[in-house]
Protein backbone atom coordinates (compact mmCIF):
# COMPACT_ATOMS: atom_id res chain seq x y z
CA UNK A 1 0.00 0.00 0.00
CA UNK A 2 3.12 2.33 0.87
CA UNK A 3 5.24 3.08 -2.07
CA UNK A 4 8.25 5.49 -1.69
CA UNK A 5 10.03 6.48 -4.92
CA UNK A 6 13.65 7.83 -5.14
CA UNK A 7 15.07 9.74 -8.07
CA UNK A 8 17.81 12.32 -9.08
CA UNK A 9 21.05 9.70 -8.70
CA UNK A 10 23.58 10.01 -11.19
CA UNK A 11 27.47 10.71 -12.08
CA UNK A 12 29.24 13.58 -11.01
CA UNK A 13 32.43 14.84 -10.71
CA UNK A 14 33.79 15.27 -7.50
CA UNK A 15 33.08 18.69 -6.17
CA UNK A 16 29.82 18.55 -7.71
CA UNK A 17 26.45 18.62 -6.80
CA UNK A 18 23.06 16.39 -7.01
CA UNK A 19 19.74 16.72 -5.35
CA UNK A 20 17.57 13.33 -4.70
CA UNK A 21 14.19 13.51 -3.92
CA UNK A 22 11.69 11.05 -2.59
CA UNK A 23 7.98 10.85 -2.68
CA UNK A 24 5.52 8.72 -0.57
CA UNK A 25 2.40 7.40 -1.69
CA UNK A 26 -0.46 4.79 -0.61
CA UNK A 27 -2.94 4.94 2.35
CA UNK A 28 -1.03 6.81 4.40
CA UNK A 29 -2.13 8.24 7.79
CA UNK A 30 0.62 9.86 9.22
CA UNK A 31 4.40 9.87 8.87
CA UNK A 32 6.75 10.36 11.78
CA UNK A 33 10.05 10.54 10.18
CA UNK A 34 11.55 10.23 6.39
CA UNK A 35 15.23 9.92 5.73
CA UNK A 36 18.01 8.67 3.77
CA UNK A 37 20.53 6.14 4.29
CA UNK A 38 23.09 4.55 2.08
CA UNK A 39 24.89 1.10 1.05
CA UNK A 40 28.18 1.34 -0.73
CA UNK A 41 29.54 -1.76 -1.68
CA UNK A 42 31.09 -4.21 1.00
CA UNK A 43 29.99 -1.85 3.57
CA UNK A 44 26.88 -2.22 5.61
CA UNK A 45 23.83 0.18 5.22
CA UNK A 46 24.52 3.46 6.94
CA UNK A 47 22.27 6.42 8.27
CA UNK A 48 23.27 9.40 5.80
CA UNK A 49 20.60 11.82 7.82
CA UNK A 50 16.88 11.84 9.07
CA UNK A 51 14.26 14.50 10.02
CA UNK A 52 11.31 13.66 12.26
CA UNK A 53 7.63 15.49 11.87
CA UNK A 54 8.85 17.92 14.64
CA UNK A 55 11.57 18.82 12.23
CA UNK A 56 14.55 17.52 14.06
CA UNK A 57 17.04 16.65 11.49
CA UNK A 58 19.90 14.05 12.93
CA UNK A 59 22.92 14.16 10.18
CA UNK A 60 26.53 11.64 10.06
CA UNK A 61 29.14 13.71 10.39
CA UNK A 62 30.74 12.63 7.47
CA UNK A 63 28.26 14.22 5.40
CA UNK A 64 26.82 17.72 7.78
CA UNK A 65 27.96 20.81 6.32
CA UNK A 66 27.39 19.81 2.72
CA UNK A 67 24.06 17.97 2.61
CA UNK A 68 20.85 19.37 3.43
CA UNK A 69 17.58 17.53 3.95
CA UNK A 70 14.65 19.43 3.31
CA UNK A 71 10.44 18.28 3.49
CA UNK A 72 7.75 19.22 0.96
CA UNK A 73 5.03 17.69 3.15
CA UNK A 74 1.62 18.68 1.14
CA UNK A 75 3.58 16.01 -1.35
CA UNK A 76 4.80 13.73 1.40
CA UNK A 77 8.40 14.28 -0.17
CA UNK A 78 12.00 14.79 1.29
CA UNK A 79 15.12 15.86 -0.68
CA UNK A 80 18.40 15.57 -0.29
CA UNK A 81 20.60 18.69 -1.59
CA UNK A 82 24.19 17.04 -1.93
CA UNK A 83 26.98 19.50 -2.80
CA UNK A 84 30.72 19.19 -2.23
CA UNK A 85 30.42 15.33 -3.30
CA UNK A 86 33.70 13.42 -2.73
CA UNK A 87 34.31 9.64 -4.16
CA UNK A 88 33.45 8.18 -0.89
CA UNK A 89 29.65 9.16 -1.03
CA UNK A 90 29.35 6.66 -4.07
CA UNK A 91 26.84 4.40 -2.88
CA UNK A 92 23.30 3.26 -3.48
CA UNK A 93 21.23 6.25 -1.73
CA UNK A 94 17.78 4.48 -0.23
CA UNK A 95 14.65 6.42 1.14
CA UNK A 96 13.24 5.26 4.41
CA UNK A 97 9.91 6.52 6.36
CA UNK A 98 8.17 5.63 9.11
CA UNK A 99 4.38 5.67 8.54
CA UNK A 100 0.91 4.86 10.09
CA UNK A 101 -1.02 3.59 7.58
CA UNK A 102 -5.27 4.51 7.51
CA UNK A 103 -5.84 1.06 8.84
CA UNK A 104 -3.41 1.37 11.22
CA UNK A 105 -3.24 4.85 12.17
CA UNK A 106 -0.91 4.64 15.75
CA UNK A 107 1.32 1.94 14.46
CA UNK A 108 4.31 2.82 12.48
CA UNK A 109 6.29 0.74 10.31
CA UNK A 110 9.76 1.23 7.67
CA UNK A 111 9.28 1.80 4.60
CA UNK A 112 12.25 1.64 1.79
CA UNK A 113 12.71 2.65 -1.54
CA UNK A 114 14.15 0.87 -4.51
CA UNK A 115 17.39 2.62 -4.05
CA UNK A 116 19.16 5.37 -6.52
CA UNK A 117 22.38 5.49 -7.90
CA UNK A 118 24.64 8.30 -7.00
CA UNK A 119 28.58 7.60 -8.40
CA UNK A 120 31.06 10.59 -7.81
CA UNK A 121 34.54 10.37 -9.88
CA UNK A 122 37.58 11.80 -8.99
Amino acid sequence: QVHLVESGGGLVQAGGSLRLSCAASGSIFSIRAMGWYRQAPGKQRELVVVITSADRTNYADSVKGRFTISRDNARNTVYLQMNTLKPEDTAVYYCNAEISIATMPSSFFNYWGQGTQVTVSS
